[in-house]
């Protein structure tokens, strides 16, 4: 499963470096200098065209990855060089790009209360008693707490309050989250 990281923004800089807005926990593992992040399919080129070209006439493509050359922080959003983009006309082609990596080359969390998003998509919710609740479709990322989005057998979905008092267990092996849902949970 692809999950995405960041989304490239503006150039910075005149020598291809470009803002990217995170969308990961682990930003500093994920932009690193020698990692290889895939690019949005619907912007991405096709692999007979694998390195951005720069030809009169011809127009610069997104490569399917990308390899970070360097990185920086500035204001609390990393810089980044990526290899083969090495001028601000260059790098105005990556504007937009979203950033993804196969979920399978991530480490599982080691807190053992602590989950990634692809771990929780597609497990069954059930009550304590075993009642089947619905099943995870999406996490949402809400300030105060994260969201679990539940698909419910009836029809519609319910949001769950991702937090130990609602949830007290996550049992991936089984494929199921236990929901203990204050009474008017569902009713919303």
């Amino acid at each position: 499963m692809l999950l995405i990281v960041g989304r490239i923004g503006r150039p910075h800089g005149v020598h291809g470096e470009v803002t990217v807005e995170v969308r990961t926990d682990e930003p500093e593992a994920r932009f690193v200098a020698g990692s290889v992040l895939r690019t949005d399919p619907a912007t991405a080129s096709s692999a007979s065209n694998p390195a951005p070209v720069a030809r009169p006439g011809e127009p610069v493509r997104v490569p399917e990855e990308l390899t970070i050359e360097t990185v920086r922080w500035h204001q609390g959003h990393p810089l980044v060089l990526f290899e083969g983009f090495y001028d601000r006309d260059l790098a105005e082609v990556l504007r937009g790009t979203l950033l993804w990596v196969d979920s399978a080359q991530m480490a599982p969390p080691s807190d053992p209360d602590e989950f990634n998003d692809h771990q929780l998509v597609g497990l069954t919710v059930v009550s304590p008693s075993g009642e089947t609740l619905g099943e995870v479709t999406r996490i949402d990322h809400a300030p105060a707490s994260d969201l679990l989005v539940l698909r419910r057998p009836e029809g519609g979905t319910a949001l769950v309050p991702f937090v130990k008092a609602i949830v007290p267990e996550v049992d991936l092996a089984a494929g199921r989250v236990v929901v203990d849902a204050p009474a008017g949970l569902f009713d919303l």
